[in-house]
């Protein structure tokens, strides 16, 4: 993937409207190096049956299908409208150009549903059907005995801590990348937007490691910060146009007529829907993990101590 945005780079500044901005390529640059990283060493892992490798690849093969599902079918109601609006912009463009067949672009179309299909639905499911066994699950735990991380906390939770600490890695990338924040009814960009972003990105920091810590303060600090990232969100997207946003990031005036063309790129709405129904779901996993958290236990009392009695109820 790295080769092809590098490739797409190139190519887009001989096209109309010119390249991105150089800030979008790195973002996805260092994305993909991260990700082709953290697969190489699960991999290995893997091959060598650590019991950490096994906890994280059950977590992100679980991470990895439910936005997979999401995705593909997001772009199976999305991309006909992307296509069409793609194929009038350049019909406007060069006008003796013969139209582009129905057929040929329902093909391409098919082709990249059934390429998300796999690589997003099928792959994770297979990991799944094969770290789920429990004699995977026994194998890595006889061949490696000695204790890991991923042992002292439960799995629910520590998929919890594992996404908030890679949102605090990615805040701290698109701070230095692509400086932009949805705060409360504007968009926050530029060294405002990568201070909220680095903010963002150490109060992630501290969730990560408080919930892997089972600190219950922890998780009402989580539930309520996510609950004010859903008001910031919808306001955002309710009364903001994120043609907006990308002009503030640089594009061109072509690029956002391109932009424009397309509704379901336009629209801050259809972002605003999709993004609130992943904060929910999100928020309702929170609030089922909340039984792994236990209250702080009460200090005994010391042999000798005198009680003080409350007139409004028991000792004290």
């Amino acid at each position: 993937m790295i080769p092809m945005m590098l490739l797409g780079a190139l190519f887009s500044r001989k096209m109309a409207g010119g390249a991105m901005p150089i800030g979008t390529y790195v973002s996805g640059i260092c994305s993909y190096s991260f990700a082709a990283a953290a697969l190489v060493t699960l991999g290995i892992g893997s091959i060598r049956a650590r019991r950490w490798a096994w906890a994280i690849n059950l977590i992100l093969s679980w991470f990895w299908l439910i936005v997979g599902v999401v995705a593909t079918a997001a772009m199976t109601i999305f991309m006909p409208s992307v296509f069409a609006a793609a194929f009038r912009q350049a019909a406007e463009q060069t006008p003796n150009a013969p139209p582009m067949p129905t057929g040929v672009a329902a093909v391409i179309l098919t082709i990249v549903i059934v390429f998300a299909a796999v690589f997003l639905v099928a792959v994770p499911i297979a990991f799944l059907l094969f770290f789920r066994r429990p004699d995977v699950e026994e194998t890595c735990k006889r061949r490696d005995p000695v204790e890991r991380w991923t042992d002292r906390c439960p799995l629910p939770v520590l998929a919890v801590s594992l996404l908030f600490g890679f949102g605090a890695v990615y805040s701290l990338l698109l701070a230095v990348t692509t400086p932009f924040l949805p705060f409360f009814g504007r968009y926050l960009t530029g060294w405002a937007g990568g201070a909220g972003l680095v903010i963002l990105a150490g109060i992630d920091g501290f969730l990560a490691f408080s919930l892997y810590r089972l600190r219950l303060a922890a998780w009402w600090i989580a539930v309520g910060a996510l609950g004010l990232r859903v008001i910031s969100a919808a306001l955002t997207f309710r009364h903001t146009d994120l043609l907006q946003l990308y002009a503030k990031m640089g594009w061109s005036e072509t690029q956002l007529q391109q932009m424009s063309a397309s509704p379901a790129l336009r629209s801050g709405s259809t972002m605003m829907w999709w993004s609130l129904a992943f904060t929910l779901l999100f928020l309702g996993y929170l609030i089922w993990i909340k039984r792994y958290f236990a209250a702080p236990a009460q200090p005994a009392a010391v042999p000798g101590t005198p009680y003080l009695s409350s007139p409004s109820g028991p000792a004290l």
